[in-house]
């Protein structure tokens, strides 16, 4: 293994135009507000809306230990990461720290692979806001729709970084309040308390009188795992964002120590009340979703538009997100030497156009794969892409356990978050981790071909980056 270069801070040797205050040559944009809506509206995604319903359907009341499971293994590795990124904020995020810890080529594998995640996730975004918009106004196509909903956040993002900023602080905003309200609104119908609702309010009962708890029995626990745990895709995006923040360690330090409650309020709370408000064999949770057939059992009128749009807007802010999030780990790899240069170039804002650009190219390539050829081309885009998520909590895990060390050393006064109970909970998320990419193996199906599709890309990836290695190509500065 080489020896890695230490991350140093201020060397802002970007090429820039402009002045740049961040550690990584990045205008420091990014108010404190936007970073705290960010790290709350970040874990929410449309997965939880959409998908919910399957989850429910497989496992029943039991789902609510399927969201604990994979939220308890969420607030770990946010944990870890926010251990590493309140020392050292980076726009690379984990893929510069893996750079360091583990090697060159495991943050060039990670970053790489992570970028793909993205860059996939832009095209299926676009599409599913296409749908709805498509819609509401038919006169315009869905590949129109999927252009022009891409090309607006995307010159958002070519503008500065306040532009992503604030249009993600209204996004999350209001997927926040709508969820708040829809938490309180339901537990006010399931204890009978609301004013002309149409739901006759059982309390508890609901979590029970369809077959106990564990109707699907309590493997069915592991089944939903499975099904939810790519909704929560999406939490380590402030901590990239955090290195053009005002005040990175503040930012990261009070996103990290906020996950519990917003793990607990959005994805628990809110199933917990659908599940209470509708026994969890109801067909219209399948038929028409979780969410609206909650609102639709409390009299809520036009329940179905009203999750139209706050899906959109779940939508809007995945993909607002995933682009700046693949742009600023391509920037990062063009930094560290592991992608071309013109990656790690800023405008005089600040603003890396270059990596931006090439990322929302790919979006679109990707968009062009879902309508010409969806279940072939774009199936395995998909598919290959589909454990990323597991995998980068991994390396995470793994990163952390080396650079507990390194940062004991180097800047001990810059440990502000620490992981609990190190090193035994990182080594038991560790464990879990593994065990769900093996429990996907076994399950067969979806989940084994996504596994299998992604291991095999990820050995392509990490094989290309050992070659590059191997042929001494020299270290860039981090």
């Amino acid at each position: 293994m080489n020896t890695q270069p230490t991350l140093t801070e201020g060397d802002g040797t970007t090429g820039t135009t402009g002045a740049p205050d961040s550690p990584d040559g990045l205008k420091a944009g990014l108010k404190n507000r936007h970073l705290s809506m960010i790290a709350i509206g970040g874990v929410i995604g449309a997965g939880l809306f959409v998908g919910s319903g399957s989850g429910i359907a497989a496992a029943g009341p039991a789902i609510l230990l399927s969201y604990a499971l994979v939220g308890a293994m969420v607030v770990f590795v946010m944990r870890m990461l926010g251990e590493m990124a309140a020392a050292r904020p980076s726009s690379g995020s984990f893929s510069a720290y893996a750079d360091q810890a583990l090697g060159r080529w495991a943050g060039f594998s990670i970053g790489w692979l992570y970028w793909f995640f993205w860059v996939v996730v832009l095209a299926v975004e676009a599409t599913a806001g296409a749908v709805i918009l498509e819609g509401w106004v038919p006169a315009v196509p869905q590949w129109a729709w999927a252009l022009i909903v891409m090309v607006v956040l995307t010159a958002t993002n070519l503008a500065s970084v306040a532009s992503y900023g604030e249009f993600e602080f209204w996004f999350a905003g209001i997927k926040v309040v709508a969820i708040g309200a829809f938490v309180v609104v339901g537990l006010l119908a399931v204890f009978g308390v609301l004013p002309g609702s149409d739901n006759p309010g059982a309390g508890f009962a609901h979590l029970t009188d369809a077959g106990g708890f564990f109707p699907m029995g309590a493997g069915a626990i592991l089944t939903g795992v499975l099904m939810v745990v790519f909704s929560f895709m999406g939490s380590e995006i402030v901590t990239l964002a955090a290195g053009e923040s005002e005040d990175p360690q503040r930012a990261v330090t009070k996103a990290t120590n906020s996950v519990i409650w917003r793990i607990g309020v959005f994805y628990l709370g809110s199933i917990f009340v659908v599940l209470t408000l509708l026994p969890w064999n109801d067909k219209s949770i399948v038929e028409k979703g979780s969410y609206v057939a909650a609102l639709d059992s409390i009299g809520i009128p036009q329940a179905g538009q009203v999750m139209n749009v706050i899906v959109l807007t779940a939508v809007l802010s995945c993909l607002n997100s995933g682009l700046y999030t693949a742009s600023r780990m391509a920037f990062s790899l063009g930094q560290r030497g592991d992608a071309p240069k013109a990656f790690a170039r800023t405008t005089g804002r600040g603003v890396p156009r270059t990596a931006i650009l090439c990322s929302v190219v790919f979006g679109f390539v990707a968009v062009f794969f879902n309508y010409k050829w969806p279940d072939t081309v774009f199936a395995f885009l998909l598919n290959s892409s589909g454990a990323v998520a597991l995998f980068v909590w991994l390396v995470i895990c793994v990163t952390q356990l080396r650079m507990r060390g390194i940062i004991l050393r180097e800047s001990p006064e810059k440990l502000v978050v620490r992981m609990w109970l190190f090193p035994y909970l990182t080594w038991a998320t560790i464990g879990m981790i593994v065990f769900v990419l093996g429990y996907m193996i076994y399950d067969g199906g979806g989940a084994r071909e996504q596994v299998v599709l992604s291991l095999l890309v990820a050995a392509l990836v990490v094989a290309v980056a050992l070659v590059r290695e191997r042929v001494g190509k020299p270290s860039a500065k981090l």
